[in-house]
């Protein structure tokens, strides 16, 4: 899992048996496979961060800012219990 995918070819990578993912397409699938655990993850991600602390919204900006556009799409219906 890497956001530098250009450094990884798919044909180098393939020759081992391996390939690299950008880390928003590892995740996007995991809220709607296992809502509860990652719901769960993330308020605890949340609630971890006093320093200032971080509501729902400015937490899933963070995140999207960080290269998890797609992660924090599929984030957004579960807002209230993160």
């Amino acid at each position: 899992m890497t956001r530098n995918l250009a450094d990884f070819p798919v044909e180098i990578l393939a020759a081992h048996g391996v390939g690299a993912q950008h880390p928003d397409d590892f995740v996007v699938a995991l809220p709607e496979a296992e809502p509860d655990a990652v719901c769960a993850a993330v308020k605890a991600q949340r609630e971890s961060l006093r320093n200032p602390p971080k509501t729902v919204e400015e937490l899933l900006a963070i995140l999207e800012a960080q290269g998890l556009p797609q992660f924090v799409a599929r984030l957004r219906p579960f807002a209230a219990v993160l």
